[in-house]
Order: structure tokens, then sequence, then C-alpha cells
């Protein structure tokens, strides 16, 4: 596949992000960062950006690099609204939409290259304009859309009931 060792880690490490994230989904309907799996998914994408900003299968700064940064930003921001925002309940839409969008723009990246590379020899998609990529990322696009709904709702649910 071609992996550099860094690569090889970014993408291990990347695994546990995405799957963190999942299972938060399924378990909180978002990406709680007061649970395990929000923690695991804060810290492993956190990693897994920064790994990134080393790796470029084209060679210079490239748009997985922004992505990368655009994702620290996110996570760090949603982050500071976990810890210093805690009784403010109107910064948990921003903190919730700040977690999900920087999982929808993780897997931009990650369905490119895996798509491009599995199964070995055989890859899914022959470049990034394959169109089963594209109708991946509009799939991954219109849930991230019913979550984010989905999640104002509940937020909205949950703040109503505290007051």
């Amino acid at each position: 596949m071609g992996l550099s060792a860094l690569g090889i880690f970014h993408t291990l490490i990347g695994i546990i992000a995405i799957v963190a994230a999942i299972i938060a989904f399924i378990r909180y309907g978002k990406i709680d960062l007061g649970q395990l799996t929000g923690k695991i998914y804060f810290y492993t994408t956190l990693v897994t950006s920064l790994t990134a900003l080393g790796i470029s299968k084209h060679g210079g700064f490239n748009p997985g690099h922004v992505f990368s940064i655009l994702i620290i930003i996110l996570i760090s921001g949603a982050y500071y609204l976990h810890l210093k925002r805690k009784g403010n309940r109107k910064s948990r839409y921003f903190e919730n939409f700040a977690l999900s969008f920087s999982f929808f723009l993780s897997m931009l990246p990650t369905v490119n290259e895996t798509f491009t590379r599995i199964p070995v020899g055989h890859p899914l998609a022959k470049d990034i304009t394959d169109p089963v990529i594209g109708k991946t990322l509009l799939i991954i696009l219109l849930l991230f859309i019913l979550g984010s709904v989905y999640q104002f709702l509940k937020q909205k649910k949950i703040n109503k009931a505290v007051i």
C-alpha cells in the first residue's frame, strides 16, 4: 500500500478515532467529551490530524493538510467549550456541531485514501474523481446533515428541561 511508518501510525490512530466516534454517535447521539468515547475521539483525532501534517502523497502542502488544521481548530474549540462553558447550555450546540463537523471533515480524506488503496491490487476507486467516492461522500454528507439536525433538536430538548 506504500505507507511510511508515519502513515501506518496515522492510519491506526485514525481508525481508533473513527470507531470511538461511531460508538459515541450510537450510544449518545453525539461525540460527548465527558464520556470515554469522546475523550478517545478527541485525543486520537488530535494525534491523527497532527501526524497528517507530516504526510504528503504528492509532495508539499495539500487540501488534506487544510482539513487537518480545520479539524484541530474544531476539536480544540469544542474542548474549550466543554471545559470552560459547562453552565452555558447554548455552547453545547456549538460543541456538538464542531465535533460532528470535525468527524465529517475527517471522513473526506479517509474515504478518498481508503477507496483508492483497498483492496490492495484492485482498489474500489481509480482516483478521487471516481463516482463511488462521490456517492459515498454524498451519503456521509446527508448523514452529517441529518445527525446535526437530530443533535440540535435533542440539545434543545435538554436545554428546555433544565430551565
